[in-house]
């Protein structure tokens, strides 16, 4: 088990060192975060020799967890602060919620998927990731109680950011979103000020369709 964990160690630091820092990720929040994660514990079996490597992974029910330099960007582009409470649409494969987890106070993840949910609950708990609140539900429809939220990432594509996460986003805070039709979605950065909104498009991406009232049917 030792032998294994220094394995994962010096894999997680050369993901870091080449996929990161190399790219020009430079928030130390997340880099510390991606240091201390444990990628490997958040796909399947099969995929553990892949879990850090510099694409995608298939995590069953036709979902993915995505690139690691796209998640380091998508979470420095947030500028999160210790004390911030983080909403997350698209719980996944978790790996998402566990780096935010160790970055912010709070994070509230909501998943459509019920398979996906009860296997990312386990894991949380297994995990000790007691400041992540999760939810089973449409994730366009955001999670009114527990807003105002001070970030809010949404890890698929739609073709429109939904209203009701825009309104329910703190006034001087952010949200990034991939938006965009099936095939080729733009990263879109949104910041809300007390004036209305303003977006920052980061580049091409390709994410998994936002399904719910406010995106895509099913």
């Amino acid at each position: 088990m030792k032998d294994e964990s220094i394995k994962y160690e010096r894999w997680r630091k050369e993901m870091v060192s080449r996929q990161i820092i190399a790219r020009g990720i430079t928030d130390q929040g997340v880099i510390d975060a991606m240091l201390m994660v444990p990628r490997h514990m958040f796909v399947s079996e099969a995929l553990i020799d892949s879990a850090y490597m510099d694409y995608p992974l298939p995590i069953g029910e036709g979902q993915t967890i995505s690139q690691p330099y796209i998640i380091a960007e998508m979470t420095q582009c947030l500028q999160l602060k210790k004390d911030h409470r983080v909403l997350e649409i698209g719980t996944g494969s978790g790996y998402q919620a566990a780096l935010l987890a160790q970055i912010v106070s709070r994070v509230y993840t909501i998943e459509r998927n019920n398979t996906l949910f009860m296997r990312t609950r386990k894991l949380f708990d297994a995990l000790k990731y007691h400041n992540i609140i999760t939810k089973y539900s449409d994730g366009t429809m955001g999670w009114k109680t527990e807003s105002p939220f001070d970030a809010i990432m949404v890890t698929a594509g739609g073709e429109k950011i939904p209203q009701p996460l825009i309104d329910q986003l703190e006034v001087g805070g952010k949200l990034v979103m991939p938006v965009g039709g099936l095939m080729v979605q733009e990263l879109l950065l949104l910041e809300k000020k007390k004036s209305g909104v303003s977006i920052h498009n980061l580049g091409g991406c390709r994410f998994v369709k936002l399904i719910g009232q406010h995106g895509w049917k099913d």
